[in-house]
């Protein structure tokens, strides 16, 4: 009775070895790892994945929401997205990951004001690998918005939305006063003085004015009058005279020539003043072009035109950035089905429609030497964003604490346009900001 069971036991125990030594079975090409569920096979390899996106109440968001059905078809993958404000946003993204154990898959992002510290924590997944498909052409994206969204190596995110600093200007008025469109930042000045009639509410130049967001819309002043953040010594220079003169430049332009108020005013305040019909010229990111030549939204949509941004003594140097892309966090549990989503949104023929219907700038090339791609756009605005191709790849600070870097700045063009010593304000805060950069190293 004894015999039958030992050999029972040890045939058990052989074939346990056995089949714990032999070769694991293969998974099928692409199968999903992780928290996926169990591939099933054919062209669907991921049907029955949940993806889970969040990202910003955007007109991107609103291009893209109507197309997911077409991708969820094709691929059997359902996508949940949630919208939320930006500051909302941000805040979401960060509680999570920062709590940990986040179901998130994929989410927008703004690199330029949160890349940096959410590479830094380990919180994305990089997509090199992702984008390495030769049918996708990711060699199709434009340089600089790649550069974008490329923090220490790791590609943090696909772009999805460009934007540059442009000219907003009234057609009418600069023709009535007999001035050329202004190329230089000096022919700014000028024209805004000529076209300022304060006690008929009219004012020849309008921009951001609030603390922190006017820092990207002066970025362009600074890169134009030949200066920078700081030097490639991470030395701040903020004070040096070069971008003194683009302080004292964008101080004056707002207080001589701007609208009362212009210290509370974001993007959305100063372009209602130019909306409204009470400004003649306004100087912002391309991509709120419809806000001004967009019918419904302005009562000067048809007496605008737009040009590139005016030449300082350094040329004309604006920002030509990716405002927004399309990222994965490195805890998501469906890496692969979050990577054929991101490649779907991201593909030549879904840019087309978002871009070429949806009014959506992006950032293939192909698609902007489309006829197709251009098509929703107007012609003037086209050519100003094409000769912004080589602009600077940055409208802030390339800091971690972004947030404080803009504050420190933007405190000292505050005090220029509030018509104070801006050269001692300068001073404190090129101090300030050298403080922060060698804490960051």
């Amino acid at each position: 009775m004894k015999h039958p069971l030992r050999m029972l036991l040890l045939v058990s125990v052989l074939v346990a070895l056995v089949a714990g030594c032999a070769a694991p079975v293969a998974a099928p090409a692409g199968a999903p790892a992780g928290g996926e569920a169990a591939a099933p096979a054919g062209d669907m390899p991921y049907a029955g994945t949940t993806l889970r996106l969040v990202g910003a109440n955007h007109p991107w968001q609103v291009a893209i929401e109507p197309m997911l059905a077409d991708f969820e078809a094709a691929t059997g993958i359902k996508v949940n997205f949630e919208a939320y404000g930006e500051d909302q946003l941000n805040q979401k993204l960060t509680t999570e990951f920062t709590a940990g154990g986040s179901d998130i898959d994929v989410f927008m992002q703004r690199p330029l004001q949160e890349a940096r510290v959410m590479q830094m924590n380990g919180w994305y997944e990089d997509l090199a690998n992702c984008v390495a498909d030769p049918e996708y052409d990711f060699a199709d994206f434009a340089d600089g918005a790649v550069g974008t969204t490329t923090v220490n190596g790791v590609l943090t995110g696909i772009p999805i939305v460009t934007e540059q600093e442009v000219l907003y200007y009234r057609k009418d008025l600069l023709e009535a006063a007999g001035l050329a469109v202004p190329t230089t930042l000096d022919e700014l000045k000028a024209a805004a003085e000529a076209l300022t009639d304060k006690d008929n509410e009219m004012y020849g130049f309008v921009a951001r004015g609030q603390r922190s967001p006017l820092v990207t819309q002066f970025s362009s002043f600074l890169y134009s009058s030949g200066g920078d953040w700081f030097d490639a010594d991470r030395k701040a220079s903020i004070n040096t005279p070069e971008a003194l003169a683009a302080i004292d430049l964008y101080g004056t332009l707002l207080r001589e020539y701007g609208p009362p108020g212009v210290l509370n005013m974001s993007w959305p305040q100063a372009v209602a003043i130019f909306a409204q019909g009470n400004a003649a010229m306004y100087t912002d990111a391309s991509s709120i072009y419809a806000n001004v030549l967009d019918p419904t939204l302005s009562e000067v949509a048809d007496k605008t035109g737009v040009a590139v941004f005016p030449a300082g003594p350094a040329g004309s140097i604006m920002y030509n950035v990716t405002s927004w892309g399309l990222a994965m966090p490195s805890t998501s549990k469906n890496k692969e089905a979050a990577c054929e989503f991101i490649k779907w949104a991201t593909s030549k023929d879904v840019v087309m429609k978002t871009q070429g219907e949806g009014a959506v700038p992006g950032a293939r090339e192909s698609v902007w030497a489309d006829p197709a791609g251009a098509a929703a756009f107007p012609a003037d605005w086209v050519a100003a964003v094409a000769a912004s191709a080589n602009g600077r790849g940055y409208d802030r600070p390339l800091v971690t604490a972004v947030t404080q870097a803009r504050d420190i700045i933007g405190g000292a063009v505050v005090t220029a346009i509030e018509g104070g010593d801006f050269e001692a304000a300068a001073n404190d805060a090129n101090a300030q900001f050298q403080e922060l950069l060698d804490s960051e190293q």
